[in-house]
């Protein structure tokens, strides 16, 4: 029997329940003894407000090294209709892109640190290890923003680590994926929700 649902306060999308069953393991043609993949290093400050939160890094965002490198995907253009007097920065300059995120208050990681995957689909990780979240040092961190389906489901597991390191029991949101497989909602509709999310925690007008 599938989790009940319940319309998500700050998107008005349906949030799941927290399931207590474990993650379910899906097949995979990947090897097994095949190394496991490693994601990506946080983009995060001590100014950091709002930590957006994918599932993993895609296999061109791990083999170019950035966030979000699937040309259709549409995290960045999001933020740029968000943030418009501010510029960002071309694709290929992570590091003025990961500066232009934290100047604006925004964190970003993904919920598995290391995975075994064939392709970039979510369906297809199998054997994750969630990322070290009590590590991070993030004093002014007020929310966690899950982009997708995937990385909500760790929501619980993510909050309780942020509160064990001395945060409070910061609100996670359901944000609708930015990934190009995510085609059912129209772009608008995306960045309605991602700006309700931000405009509550001060990120946005």
């Amino acid at each position: 029997m599938k989790p009940p649902r319940s319309p998500d306060p700050a998107t008005g999308l349906d949030r799941p329940a927290p399931s207590k069953n474990p993650p379910r393991r899906v097949f995979s043609r990947v090897p097994s003894d095949a190394p496991p993949l490693q994601g990506l290093a946080p983009v995060v400050s001590p100014g950091t407000v709002v930590l957006v939160l994918g599932s993993f890094p895609s296999a061109r965002s791990l083999a170019q090294g950035r966030y979000y490198a699937h040309p259709q995907n549409h995290f960045w253009k999001i933020l740029q209709a968000l943030w418009p007097s501010h510029p960002l920065p071309p694709g290929t300059a992570s590091t003025e892109r990961a500066d232009w995120l934290l100047q604006h208050g925004l964190g970003l990681w993904d919920v598995y640190g290391r995975c075994a995957r064939e392709g970039s689909l979510d369906a297809s990780i199998r054997d994750a290890v969630l990322n070290d979240f009590a590590g991070l040092d993030v004093p002014r961190l007020a929310a966690i923003a899950h982009n997708g389906a995937e990385s909500f489901r760790h929501a619980p597991k993510v909050i309780d680590a942020l509160r064990e390191s001395g945060h409070g029991v910061l609100p996670a949101y359901k944000l609708p994926s930015t990934s190009p497989a995510h085609a059912a909602m129209s772009f608008d509709h995306k960045c309605e929700a991602w700006h309700t999310v931000f405009a509550r925690h001060g990120l946005v007008a």
